[in-house]
């Protein structure tokens, strides 16, 4: 692969206005698809195959209607009079008829329910409160914006006289969005990040310009891809996130080697080269761990998931191949203007020495060793040597100290509770909050959430609901204070074949409390032979989110075992692998742990401009299970890869690690902290959805980067000394992936070093350019 990916490096040096015209092209082709065929985004998130979601659609061909069915999406209005007034004035009577008509009114709204409907009444039993559901006839997806502010702007000139009025529910709920002001200060400190370690504008331009170009393709290619299916809202953020940080360090890899060449004196062409063979081999290994990872996703078997694992592992898969083709063929364009002034004037002195007729010149300029002498010695000094001389020689230390540190703070997931998300979990201050807050001051939580228990078939399906109505009002955390003790029903189905009864809790939709109920009644015994179902939007978080819960093991499971083989086939070890897979468990139990303490538990929500304390969304967990493990093990390969590399050299163990950390290790820390300000960049002001998992995934880094690969990896290699690398025979048979580049190197040296300063004609030519 090495050597491959070498002969690529050079065939895009050598047709750079090719390869920049074929990638301008793609982007401008996806761009256009994108704008003409795209398709609104969903909000909707559904499992099929569950009970709630089988008995919903059973419920609708039932109840038509009635039972809100045909798709579309609803919001709830609620208004609230003040003290002293109640509706059963005529005047408020009159003025609550008014909004309702203008409800009825607006964009694509296909129905409103009237509070005063004496059949069906939604007033408080204080008189102070009503609300209104709006049914819309499209789904959540194609509501417009313009008939999503309509209601707004209804809901807010209702808010006047003394009147308090919000709105909830699934047409209110803002899309994901990009471009905030987070993001844009994430994306400003990794260009700040590349700039000092670099040194050079345009090196650090380049890394950006194609880790921008690498998302634009891929998320355009996302949008286009709404026009043959229906993808999540969340699906294009995720998409973003993830490539634009992968985008920018894989190219950091890339050209951080590309520029050690140059100033080991080798020509642009065989830089180029020499570093698509060695870092390109690393990148595309991490690449492809990330790929992998991701659309490893779908053997959980939910669509959603599947679809969102697939997005972003091909935009992780256009990254790398902008890194190992439009970064050669770009920084053939700037030659050796990726290097400082000091570098250039190096460079310089090397040529000249190497240009001079005399054999003894040449002969002095091959006694330069591959990497310029002062390298050496920076690598050898400074502040990462020491860090990794320090962890070495305190090496049991280090490493008891990363896991209690990192044990301690992984504590809070065992309280991890998931859900899908409702009025009761939105910002404080939304107005799902406030729409939420009202219901429950004067309905009480669950009014916001009720139960839906159907009984379908069977001799006499009513008899049989009716049988169950006084069995549920005995269960607990059913809202007995309600008229009828919190139960309505039964309500038989226009043709009797079905029964339906509405089951309201005492707690709010997303409360351990609710979901206990739902268990609680599905395992009430059978009173007859119709089939009895517990559905309704609580019902379907609940399912959903234990579907997802079951699927978290399995799946957590499957990338172990991924990273096993992976690594055990890189390293040529078996220890390696097992160290690496024990710090990526640290590394996401430490990360789901901070991100219930703040998220879940309230702890420190100012630092993360959060608002309450509610379960985390549904899909995080898996999402940050899958993300997490791919860049893990990113830093895990570039890391040792390097260690490795210096101990298959001859060195000790010891040795070996703090020499290949010197070399990896400043890259490493450009990589995670630029990784960690574009996560953490979607945090302040990030979707309700995407803060939770941006935020797990920059303290993952953050954890992963400085505490596992920075100081438990090389501690564990140091207490193991030759035994890191030991494989049993029987395993020895197994292929062997120069990650390292190693064919590269023995290539490059073999060629002598006059091909390092383009000895043929046509490369002269090409540094003449430059």
């Amino acid at each position: 692969m090495a050597t491959f990916l070498q002969r690529l490096g050079r065939a895009c040096y050598s047709r750079r206005w090719l390869v920049l015209a074929v990638w301008l092209v793609v982007l401008v082709a996806v761009g256009g698809s994108a704008a003409a065929f795209s398709k609104p985004f969903t909000a909707d998130v559904t499992i099929p195959g569950l009970e709630s979601t089988k008995a919903l659609s059973t419920l609708q061909e039932r109840f038509g209607a009635a039972a809100g069915g045909g798709g579309g999406a609803t919001a709830r209005v609620v208004v609230e009079l003040p003290q002293g007034q109640a509706l059963t004035d005529p005047a408020q009577a009159q003025r609550l008829g008014q909004l309702v008509t203008e409800l009825g009114k607006l964009p694509q709204v296909q129905g409103v329910s009237n509070p005063l409907d004496r059949s069906n009444p939604t007033v408080s039993p204080d008189l102070r409160a009503a609300y209104v559901d709006v049914r819309y006839g499209v789904p959540t997806g194609d509501i417009t914006e313009a008939s999503r502010t309509a209601l707004v702007d209804t809901v807010d000139g209702a808010a006047t006289g003394g009147w308090d009025a919000a709105v909830g529910g699934q047409a209110v709920t803002d899309p994901a969005a990009l471009g905030g002001v987070g993001e844009v200060a994430g994306v400003v400190v990794a260009v700040v990040v590349l700039l000092i370690t670099y040194g050079t504008l345009a090196a650090a331009g380049l890394n950006l310009l194609t880790a921008l170009i690498g998302v634009g393709v891929g998320a355009l290619g996302i949008v286009a891809a709404t026009a043959v299916t229906d993808l999540q809202s969340t699906t294009t953020i995720l998409a973003v996130m993830l490539g634009l940080a992968v985008g920018i360090d894989y190219g950091l890899f890339l050209l951080s080697r590309l520029r050690q060449e140059l100033v080991a004196g080798r020509s642009v062409p065989d830089a180029v080269g020499a570093a698509t063979g060695t870092a390109g081999s690393a990148v595309v290994t991490a690449g492809l761990t990330v790929v992998i990872a991701l659309a490893g996703l779908s053997v959980v078997g939910i669509p959603f998931l599947t679809q969102m694992g697939i997005a972003a592992a091909a935009t992780v898969a256009v990254a790398v191949l902008v890194a190992l083709t439009l970064l050669p063929a770009l920084a053939g364009v700037l030659g050796l203007r990726l290097l400082g002034r000091r570098q250039r004037r190096h460079v310089q002195r090397l040529r000249q020495a190497t240009s001079r007729p005399a054999v003894a010149a040449v002969d002095a300029v091959d006694a330069v060793p591959p990497h310029a002498p002062h390298a050496h010695a920076a690598r050898r000094t400074g502040l990462l040597p020491a860090w990794a001389r320090f962890v070495t020689r305190q090496r049991l230390v280090s490493l008891l100290a990363v896991v209690v540190v990192l044990g301690v703070v992984a504590v809070p997931v065992l309280s991890l509770r998931t859900t899908l998300g409702d009025d009761s979990t939105a910002e404080e201050g939304s107005q799902q909050r406030r729409a939420f807050d009202l219901v429950a001051e004067h309905w009480g939580p669950g009014v916001a959430g009720p139960l839906l228990v159907l009984v379908d078939g069977g001799s006499d399906p009513a008899a049989q609901a009716a049988q169950l109505v006084s069995r549920v009002k005995a269960l607990p955390d059913v809202a007995a204070s309600l008229p009828g003790g919190g139960v309505v029903g039964p309500v038989p189905s226009p043709d009797g074949t079905a029964a339906l009864v509405t089951v309201v809790p005492a707690s709010g939709p997303s409360t351990e409390a609710t979901t206990r109920l739902v268990s609680d009644i599905r395992s009430l015994p059978s009173t007859g032979d119709g089939a009895v179902s517990v559905t309704g939007s609580t019902a379907v978080s609940v399912d959903i989110s234990d579907k997802l819960n079951g699927a978290l093991p399995v799946y957590l499971a499957v990338v172990v075992g991924l990273a096993l083989v992976l690594l055990l086939l890189v390293f040529r070890s078996v220890l390696v692998p097992v160290t690496a897979v024990l710090g990526f468990l640290l590394t996401v139990g430490a990360a789901l742990g901070a991100t219930v303490a703040i998220f879940e538990w309230g702890w420190l929500q100012q630092l993360v401009n959060a608002n309450g304390e509610a379960p985390i969304i549904s899909f995080a967990p898996i999402l940050v299970v899958g993300i997490l493990f791919g860049l893990a093990m990113d830093y895990q390969i570039f890391i040792v890869s390097r260690i490795h590399e210096a101990h298959a050299r001859g060195e000790e163990t010891t040795a070996a690690v703090v020499s290949g950390f010197g070399k990896a290790a400043p890259v490493v820390v450009a990589a995670a902290t630029i990784m960690l300000s574009v996560f953490g960049g979607f945090v302040p002001e990030g979707n309700a959805t995407i803060k939770p998992i941006a935020f797990a995934l920059a303290v993952g880094v953050l954890f992963d980067a400085v505490l596992v690969r920075m100081v438990l990896i090389p501690a564990v290699l140091a207490l193991l000394g030759p035994a890191a690398w030991w494989l049993p025979r029987w395993l020895r048979w197994l292929p062997e992936l120069d990650v390292e580049g190693r064919a590269v190197e023995a290539s490059l040296a073999a060629a002598g070093s006059p091909g390092r300063h383009g000895s043929r004609p046509e490369e002269r030519a090409g540094q003449a350019a430059h």
